[in-house]
This record gives structure tokens, C-alpha cells and sequence, in this order.
């Protein structure tokens, strides 16, 4: 049981007893937070109780995040965001209650489950296929305690870059071509990569490429596309998604060979916490409107233009009618 539900119930049974004395009418209305239809009850001061949005450490996470954490608080909830490393990181967190909502990719996320419980050789559960995909999730998360809401239309791939002068030199358009180059490269990517099967073990495994090491950079973060630019690293992890990879003159390779598969978006909830109907109605009305074409505008404003993740998601949703002006 999490602090969270102990506090709880240590304070339903506090206001159960002072009600004996005849104090409860004035003692109840500041009791804790009800985990009940709508997955959190009312706090006090006008809101629907707190929910915490998770986010990893980069761009297009973090506008995400931004994104959940606007809708929740038009919809009545103090609602706020945790930045942590990685999945590896906040997943566990989750699962306990300590954060609320992730804004997830379907895909990524299943076959974290899946190596999770069935071991690095585990048969791949997710496909490009995203109904079959999004089965393989739910039978994952639930009995983790945790609640998978529908996917939308905008998606979000694992995608590698070289540099353009890179790419012309090796006659390089698709993975297919590095791998048959025989070139050697070091990738600029998160840590996790080495063991991620959509990164470092499925370019050597699906491409053949020789991956030499990662240099932990990040996942599409400047530093990572600087170090492809200037030859330090040769292929750099980033997203379909990327709005500056021009700027940093490089280019993306084509996944001719669908090792990356339906990373639609969608939000993952602790099904106790925030698994209610009206956490659900908010962020899916986010959900149906967000598209592809709207997270590289998003993104770009981020990267490129060094707008605020919290100022480029209020403009968004304020544009789309998701939030009053």
C-alpha cells in the first residue's frame, strides 16, 4: 500500500471516531483525498484533488506533460509536473501513486513491460498493428495497478540521424544502407539505448549496423545532434518528430524495415489514483485533438525558438478551444 492510501485510511478512521463525539459534520470537510469515481476527491479550496503528470527529460515529453498538466487544471484539478531521467525512472513511480499520469507511447511502452516480465529474449508483443498493440499494453499495465487510455492520431517514432555530409559521402538513405556500409558508429542517445530493443540491439540485430558505443546525451537533445554535426558521434537518437534537425544539418534514415512500431500517443494513469471518468473525458479531449503535424510545431517552438514548454502548450490549447483565454 502506498503513503498516499495509508494516509487516507488513517484519516477516515480518524473521522470516523471524532464522529462519535459529534464532531464529524465539522471535521469531514477537511478530510483527505477520496480515491473514489473520480479517481481523486475534492481537497478543499475549489479543486478536484492533485494530480502529479509525469515527464522524461526531453522536448516533446515535457510539452506533453505541460499539455496534461493544462487540460487537468481547466478541468478542476491541481495538477502539476515531475520531470525525472527516463522511463526506467518514473514507470516504477507510477505504479506506486507517486506520479499520477504519463503521456506514454504505445509501442516503446509495451515492450518495456514485456522484456520487464519475460527476459531480454522475450517475443516482440508490440507490431505496427495498433489495436494488437494496445491489447498487448493493457494486459501488461493492469495488473500493475495501472490504466491505459485510448491512443490518438499523433505519433512518435524512435528515429536515427546522421549529418547530411555523412549521409552523401556513404551514399546513405535508409538503415539498410549503414548497415550494408559496413561503417562503424557511436550513437548519441540516452543511456538506456544499449539495452532498448528499438535502439542499439535492433539497429545490430534488424540492420546489421555496427554500433560501437553510446555516448549518453540524451534522446534528440542538442548536445546529441551537435556531436553528429561536428563528427564526434555518427548516428544520433532522436524522433519523428524532430523540428531542428536542418539546423544541425542533419538528416534522418529511413526504417525500411519497420523495426519501430505503433508509438501513437496516449496516457497511462494509476488506475487508484487517477483512474476515474472525468481525468479521462479531459485528457481525452487533448487526446482526440492532437496530431503529428502539431507535435513538430510544438517541438519547434521549444527547440527552436526557446519558448517555455508551458507557454507554447497554452497557446496550443487555447487555439484548439481546450482552454479558456
Amino acid at each position: 500500500m502506498n503513503s498516499r492510501a495509508m494516509n487516507s485510511r488513517r484519516k477516515r478512521a480518524a473521522v470516523a471516531a471524532l464522529a462519535a463525539a459529534a464532531l464529524a459534520g465539522s471535521l469531514a470537510a477537511c478530510g483527505g483525498d477520496s480515491l473514489e469515481d473520480d479517481g481523486k476527491g475534492d481537497s478543499g479550496g475549489g479543486t478536484k484533488g492533485s494530480l502529479v503528470v509525469g515527464a522524461a527529460r526531453f522536448t516533446e515529453a515535457k510539452v506533453l506533460a505541460e499539455l496534461y498538466v493544462q487540460v487537468l487544471k481547466e478541468a478542476g484539478y491541481d495538477a502539476s509536473t515531475k520531470t525525472v531521467q527516463n522511463r526506467e525512472v518514473y514507470e516504477p513511480e507510477l505504479e506506486k501513486g507517486t506520479i499520477d499520469v504519463v503521456p506514454e507511447y504505445a509501442a516503446t511502452l509495451t515492450e518495456f513491460f514485456n522484456l520487464k516480465k519475460n527476459g531480454p529474449k522475450a517475443k516482440a508483443a508490440a507490431s505496427s498493428d495498433l489495436d494488437a498493440t494496445l491489447t498487448a499494453l493493457k494486459g501488461f499495465a493492469e495488473p500493475q495497478g495501472l490504466k491505459v487510455l485510448p491512443a490518438g492520431e499523433a505519433v512518435d517514432q524512435n528515429a536515427f540521424a546522421v549529418s547530411a555530409d555523412f549521409a552523401a559521402k556513404h551514399k546513405l538513405k535508409t538503415l539498410s544502407d549503414l548497415g550494408r556500409s559496413g561503417e562503424e558508429v557511436k550513437i548519441a542517445a540516452g543511456d538506456e539505448c544499449e539495452s532498448r530493443p528499438f535502439c542499439a540491439p535492433g539497429l545490430k540485430k534488424t540492420y546489421g549496423i555496427k554500433v560501437t558505443g553510446i555516448d549518453p546525451k540524451g534522446v534528440g537533445t542538442t548536445q546529441s545532434k551537435q556531436a553528429v554535426k561536428n563528427g564526434t558521434d555518427q548516428l544520433a537518437l532522436t524522433t519523428t518528430t524532430d523540428a531542428t534537425l536542418k539546423t544541425f544539418g542533419l538528416v534522418l534514415l529511413e526504417d525500411d524495415k519497420k523495426l519501430q512500431n505503433a508509438d501513437n500517443i496516449l496516457p497511462v494513469v494509476n488506475a487508484k489514483d487517477a483512474g476515474g471518468k472525468e481525468v479521462a473525458a479531459a485528457l481525452g479531449k487533448l487526446t482526440e485533438t492532437l496530431t503529428t503535424e502539431d507535435l513538430i510545431e510544438l517541438n519547434r517552438k521549444v527547440d527552436a525558438e526557446r519558448q517555455k514548454e508551458a507557454d507554447v502548450a497554452k497557446e496550443y490549447l487555447e487555439s484548439k478551444g481546450l482552454l479558456k483565454k
